[in-house]
């Protein structure tokens, strides 16, 4: 087999595992209703099955990063594919709630262990410029598109079997993966000093603290009756834990974060950029495959057929924008691509009832620019970290990403639940328990067991609410993105003269 067609290939393998990855982010989008209803999960509960992974992979990417630079990308990758198929069948036929979210914790831990290797290793594997961008803009391609297709994939999946489905059709593509893996990829040697580098266990876990603290005091204000001494003691946890994260790796001489890293104003603006539009993709990918089933009244395969084109437009934009990248950098990409989000979420938030060439329009926009932000971020953190800290860049980029779409799921969930309890105003004779405020899968259960004129009425109320809450979660998703591009453009970037991929967001 020739030099060039293993190259490829090992996009190929390592691509496939990304797609495992981010589909787990919101595989379970079209399948909440259902498995809520099965496992009689409360709203908080709810969030938590969903979070649990995306809190556990960005806590700990950026020690197995570290951890892939001392002890080689794809011993790293081969066992984090081994866990995160014996996660998938213990999440598969998980019998409650509590025993789910442990599954997707541990597929988390799984996930984490791959991650970094995949950016990794196709930064070791592409030498020249120009085919890394094309290599990396077929990694974020994936990445977004991935995320976007898992709505779909639960959909389909849930049209024809359980919910446990959706985790189980992990376990033959991890064997195929681990196979070619294993007969197709190098075991990549780094540096002289890399079998010596310590991993910080500690540090994982102080940052693992720091976002489950803050994502406690995201979910407490999001309450009906916040308690402000239990978000203020979870607030000071989270910012505790991050200060002696940050403290641990000033004084740490192989920190899992070298902080100087973030003084390139191309490496931060990727951070940035990658983080915004993940909550952008992430949080309303959540609200609005809900609002399909919830209040439209789809099906999970038909609301994940109805959000298929944002995948295919973030899986076109990738791989074309990493072409571009040569001729003009990072930098003209994000600005365009998160400023093409928050037009196509300005649409979605006025037209969310609009079918036909008007959504496919929207739903198109939105894939394309988020697509490109992600290509253009994930160079711009790439190409601006030495050699040597490939397995640190591409964790901090990871990280980037997910914790995007941990504060998209908590963040925009919570502004979904607030707003939800606040518009829903139920007269005092309907007979409605006081559950149908938590949420509206709450309430129309609630309904099932109503007589039919009170079911219905409670139901249209619900509805009502929940499309309030939905258009509200449309204008923070904007603000974030239009901020996000304002910080951009605020950190001064300076276009160098002929830029080529190399250069980042140049």
């Amino acid at each position: 087999m020739t030099n060039p067609t293993r190259k490829w290939l090992t996009l190929a393998i390592v691509s496939m595992a990304l797609l495992l990855i981010v589909v787990d982010m919101t595989v379970l989008y079209t399948a909440l209703p259902t498995l809520v209803h099965d496992l009689g999960a409360s709203a908080s509960t709810k969030l938590w099955i969903v979070n649990a992974y995306t809190v556990v992979v960005s806590g700990f990417l950026l020690g197995m990063g570290a951890l892939g630079d001392r002890l080689g990308y794809r011993r790293m990758f081969v066992a984090g594919l081994a866990v995160f198929g014996v996660a998938s069948l213990c999440a598969a036929y998980a019998p409650s709630a509590g025993v789910l979210i442990a599954a997707r914790a541990l597929l988390g831990v799984g996930a984490s262990m791959m991650m970094p290797a995949t950016l990794a290793i196709i930064r070791l594997t592409f030498a020249d410029e120009r085919e890394r961008a094309v290599a990396i803009g077929v990694w974020a391609s994936v990445a977004s598109g991935g995320a976007a297709l898992g709505p779909v994939v639960g959909g389909v999946l849930l049209e024809y079997f359980w919910w446990g489905s959706v985790f189980l059709i992990n376990v033959p593509v991890v064997v195929a993966a681990l196979v070619l893996t294993l007969w197709l990829i190098p075991a990549h040697r780094k540096g002289a000093d890399a079998p010596r580098r310590p991993w910080d266990f500690v540090g994982s876990l102080q940052a693992l603290a720091a976002l489950v603290c803050l994502v406690l005091t995201i979910k407490e204000f999001a309450k009906a009756s916040p308690s402000l001494a239990m978000a203020a003691a979870t607030g000071v946890l989270a910012l505790i834990a991050m200060v002696l994260f940050v403290r641990r790796q000033r004084r740490s001489a192989a920190p899992l974060v070298d902080f100087r890293l973030f003084r390139n104003p191309y490496f931060s603006g990727g951070v940035i950029a990658a983080i915004v539009a993940s909550v952008a993709l992430i949080g309303v990918e959540l609200v609005f495959s809900q609002r399909l089933q919830l209040v439209a009244g789809f099906t999970p395969l038909q609301a994940g057929l109805a959000i298929l084109p944002i995948p295919l437009a973030a899986f076109v934009a990738g791989p074309l924008a990493g072409l571009l990248l040569a001729r003009t950098g990072s930098r003209p990409i994000i600005l365009a691509g998160l400023l093409t989000t928050a037009l196509a979420l300005c649409a979605l938030a006025s037209n969310a009832d609009v079918q036909g060439l008007g959504k496919l329009a929207v739903l198109v926009l939105l894939g394309l620019g988020v697509g490109a932000t992600i290509t253009a971020a994930s160079n711009a953190v790439m190409n601006n970290a030495p050699l040597e800290n490939a397995g640190m860049a591409a964790s901090i980029e990871e990280v980037s990403y997910e914790l995007g779409g941990v504060l998209g799921v908590s963040l925009l969930g919570s502004v979904l639940s607030w707003r939800y309890t606040a518009a829903l105003a139920i007269p005092d004779g309907l007979g409605a328990p006081a559950s149908a405020s938590d949420g509206i899968d709450a309430a129309l259960l609630a309904a099932e067991s109503m007589p039919a004129h009170a079911a219905t009425q409670l139901v249209a109320l619900a509805h009502t609410a929940f499309d309030q809450a939905f258009f509200a979660v449309m204008v923070v998703a904007v603000l974030i993105v239009v901020a996000a591009a304002c910080a951009v453009v605020a950190l001064g970037w300076r276009a160098r003269p002929r830029p080529s991929a190399a250069e980042g967001c140049a």
